[in-house]
């Protein structure tokens, strides 16, 4: 991309005219007038402007397809003040690009203000290939960066890795999200949304956000025990990826035909 500073340097050209003739009543050879001399310089440089170099790429061909921006809420737990486990909401930022090269799939993890410890990261990457394959997409132009906005803090386990995932896939696809529905879980080698803790504490922390559904895996923690579902909230199990894409945008998983080709080379 090719911009020009606010601040640029300020040419000035003076013009003169000339006449070639004799001064003994030859006729005039020619004359150039300001106006007209100008008006040359001008055609010329717009000409030049006007034609790429053979090494120059047309404008916007290194701009990405697609460039989105969002923010993803996970469940999560923490300890609270007097040391006692506490369910939480907490906010990822995310950033998709589709790149116009095929070059692959390149996820990075932000460490600044916040980082992800590297078995969050190892589920999320893992979530997303199992995803991406039962999708039947291509992931090969996608750019993909995390981004932890809370200073100094270390995001661990695998708890947001289906939600992260999914959500990534419906950027790709163009299907938005539900905002009062969020999800904890992770996702099997089956395409399973697999066991996580702390679902109880999870389940508060969103009633009290004023989430409207929380989705959770089907099979449950057995340490969790039994709990109740907040007034007003509807508590969904889920056990598959796609079910749980249904329920975050009303829309399949998988929505082509596409050769599993193109994703059996990934691996995580």
């Amino acid at each position: 991309m090719v911009g020009f500073p606010t601040s640029c340097c300020t040419f000035s050209l003076r013009v003169f005219s000339y006449s070639i003739g004799s001064s003994q009543g030859a006729g005039t050879l020619g004359r150039f007038t300001p106006s007209s001399i100008l008006l040359f310089l001008i055609c010329f440089w717009v000409a030049v402007i006007g034609v790429p170099s053979k090494g120059e790429a047309a404008p916007g061909s290194d701009l990405p397809l697609k460039h989105i921006r969002a923010t993803i809420p996970i469940l999560g737990t923490t300890m609270s003040e007097n040391a006692e486990p506490i369910g939480i909401v907490a906010e990822i930022q995310l950033e998709f690009l589709q790149r116009r090269d095929h070059k692959g799939l390149d996820v990075q993890f932000q460490t600044t203000p916040g980082k992800f410890s590297p078995y969050a990261q190892q589920s999320v990457m893992q979530a997303l290939y199992r995803v991406v394959e039962a999708a039947a997409l291509n992931p090969d132009s996608w750019t993909i960066r995390f981004r932890l906005p809370y200073p100094g803090v270390t995001l661990y386990g695998e708890s947001l890795s289906a939600m992260a995932a999914l959500n990534i896939v419906a950027l790709a696809k163009n299907e938005p999200v539900d905002e009062e529905t969020i999800l904890t879980g992770t996702v099997t080698a089956d395409g399973h949304v697999g066991t996580v803790g702390g679902v109880p504490l999870k389940i508060l922390a969103a009633h009290k956000q004023h989430f409207r559904k929380v989705l959770i895996p089907e099979e449950s923690d057995v340490a969790d025990g039994d709990w109740e579902t907040p007034f007003l909230m509807e508590v969904r199990p889920v056990s598959s990826i796609s079910k749980a894409y249904l329920a975050l945008t009303n829309r399949p998983l998988r929505t082509s035909l596409t050769d599993h080709s193109l994703t059996a080379g990934l691996s995580p």
